[in-house]
């Protein structure tokens, strides 16, 4: 039996070889006793990551299906984009796991850009629906 302590958020990302496109790393281990950051300090970076053709960040557009840290400071997220041709899917994935890394006790962020399920906005918080006149 494992031990849910053992096991890294990335255990729970999808497969590379399956639904995954595109994905992205940054940052790198935490020394040891330096303390991981919460997911709150996760989301608040991830909200400083735009779609340049969107004026609203990704977290409120519902791009980011997950994100996870462990003790470790080992940072996993899932996310797609608002349409398979976007002109900024090979760079988006990058952008946010610097983002991510970039927060004081993140160690290793790992990215993945999924297409399942495709986004809608639907997925929009009610703050972006807002911004962008959608009421």
């Amino acid at each position: 039996m494992t031990n849910e302590d053992d096991r890294s958020v990335l255990d729970f990302l999808p497969d590379p070889g399956g639904t995954t496109d595109l994905s992205a790393q940054a940052g790198a281990s935490l020394p040891s006793g330096v303390e991981a950051a919460d997911k709150s300090k996760i989301i608040e970076a991830l909200r400083t990551v735009y779609d340049p053709e969107i004026p609203v960040n990704i977290y409120d557009l519902g791009l980011v299906y997950r994100s996870d840290i462990d003790h470790r400071g080992l940072v996993a997220v899932e996310m797609t984009l608002t349409a398979p041709a976007c002109p900024v899917a090979s760079e988006m994935p990058q952008w946010v796991a610097d983002a991510v890394a970039s927060v004081e006790g993140v160690g290793e962020v790992n990215v993945c850009l999924v297409w399942d399920p495709p986004w809608n906005q639907d997925m929009m918080s009610e703050d972006a629906r807002l911004e962008l006149g959608m009421f």
